[in-house]
This record gives C-alpha cells, structure tokens and sequence, in this order.
C-alpha cells in the first residue's frame, strides 16, 4: 500500500525536489503542501486527514513548531516531532536542553539588553560570536574581534524592529574556520562532512558555499550525536559540531537540514535513508 506524506514548506528547494522524487520506489506518494495553506486547528480540522505523515520542512521555525503541535494533536504522525523542533528553533533552548543531559555546548550568555551584552564581552572576553537565538545558515552571525568596535556592531541589533529578532547569543569563537556537520535520519549518521571558511567570510557553513570534505569515521563524534538524538528522539537532523581541546560540543541541531552539501561530498543517498525512515516509522 502506498503512503501518503506531505512535504509542509513554505517552498520547493533541492532537497524536496529529491524527496519527492525517491518517494515511489519506496512506496510512498510525497507531495508539497504550503505551510501557509494547512488551516490546522482543532483535532477535527480537516487539512491533513488524508496524509499518514508529515515531514516539516518550514524555513520559518515558529511555522514549523506550530504545524507540528497541532498536527500531533489531530493524530497524524510528524517528522520531527513538536518538542524536537520547539527545541532545535531556539538555540538558547536547545543548549539548556543538552546541558540538562550532560551534552557538551559552548559556553553562552543570552543577551537580551546592552547591559547583558557588555556584560557577556566582560566576562567571556574577546574574540565572541554574537548570534541570533532564531535563524540559521549563518545569517547575521557576527564574529566581534576588538572590543573597540563591539559596540559599534550591538548598535545594529538594537535597530531592530522586534525583541525576537533582538534576541542573541554571545559565545566564545571557537571553530577555528570548520565545522562538523551530521546528518541524521532515525538514530543513525547517514553522513558526516566538515566545512571550512573559504575566502573572506570566516563562517562554516554550508549555506555559504564553504570547502568541505568527508569526515572519517570519529567513535567521539558517533557518542555525542547518539546522546543529541537520545534526548531529541528519532528523527532527521543536522547536528553541528565543533572541536574544541576538550572534545567535540554541538553548536546546533537543524530540525529541517539541507543536505545537498553534504550529500554532494559525501556521495550518500539521503533521500532514500529518508523515506525509508519514513516506512519505518508507518509499518
């Protein structure tokens, strides 16, 4: 029996391209439904009773999380689940998250206040990175090198138009110019790569464009991911690592990755591992 999943986004990237097109020959019909179009309230409501699963995809987190409450209310199932996506759109979240179960992140401090951000450089000293707490592929992340011209750059924050968007993350610049990224499906790491900075820009992602190279077999980098997942749950993730002298400690949990970095480096068959994660999950 063929099943019926919906991929909810907000739009058609590569990845959902792929999705959708390994989908029939692992028995399942994948089609795109607008996050914008599902109408979702009551248990009752109508939109998703004729799909068996959900897979959210939303680029916007708070979408994400709210399609995922109220679609686990009505019944259907959804990859990944509410509380996994409530806690990977918030990063300040996320780590009070792991650091309850003892899974190394960076030191932090959240800022929400000038006062919080000149004490977060008293205390953390430089060279920071300020960061929103919602947003991903390295937009607005800000490495701060001298402290003459920290505040300079809080000045653009403050202009912001609303206090979520004002709300940010102040932490040691650790990376060194590479990350590790993870990408999960079910419990498993499907593939692994690690980004470094390329040119100018010194962020690691692969969003950017940044060199990349596939990532040998680590047993540290196996432990940590399995502990993210145990505490998130089965699911697909992108789980973002840096190294530091002490060992490996997750920087983010992306709930809805991109992979087509990943995959282009590393040659694995994400969408495939995927939509068999998918039947899996249905049988």
């Amino acid at each position: 029996m063929t099943r019926n999943v919906a991929i909810v986004a907000d739009r058609i990237s590569w990845e959902e391209r792929r999705l959708i097109e390994a989908a029939p020959e692992l028995g399942l019909h994948v089609e795109w439904v607008n996050d914008e179009s599902l109408c979702l309230g009551a248990p009752g409501a109508p939109s998703v009773q004729d799909f068996d699963a959900l897979l959210v995809r939303s680029r916007s987190y708070t979408r994400g999380g709210l399609v995922a409450t109220l679609a686990e209310a009505a019944g259907i199932p959804v990859l990944n689940s509410a509380r996994a996506i409530n806690a990977c759109e918030n990063k300040a979240v996320l780590r009070s998250v792991l650091s309850s179960a003892e899974i190394p992140v960076p030191d932090f401090r959240l800022v929400l206040s000038r006062r919080d951000f000149e004490k977060a450089l008293d205390e953390l000293g430089v060279p920071v990175v300020l960061k929103p707490i919602f947003g991903g592929m390295g937009k607005r992340v800000t490495l701060i090198r001298h402290t003459d011209t920290a505040q300079s750059v809080y000045d653009y924050v403050e202009d912001l138009g609303h206090a979520f968007e004002q709300a940010c993350l102040v932490e040691p610049y650790l990376s060194g110019g590479s990350s590790v990224r993870c990408l999960v499906v079910g419990r498993d790491i499907v593939a692994a790569a690690e980004f470094a900075s390329a040119g100018a820009d010194w962020r690691s992602n692969a969003a950017l464009g940044n060199r990349s190279s596939t990532l040998a077999y680590d047993p540290d980098v196996v432990k940590i991911v399995d502990a993210v997942v145990s505490e998130l749950g089965a699911g697909i993730y992108g789980v973002d690592l840096f190294r530091t002298d002490d060992g490996y400690v997750v920087n983010e949990v992306n709930h809805a990755p991109a992979f087509r970095g990943v995959a282009s480096v590393t040659g694995a068959d994400i969408p495939t591992a995927v939509g068999s994660f998918v039947q899996e999950l249905l049988s």
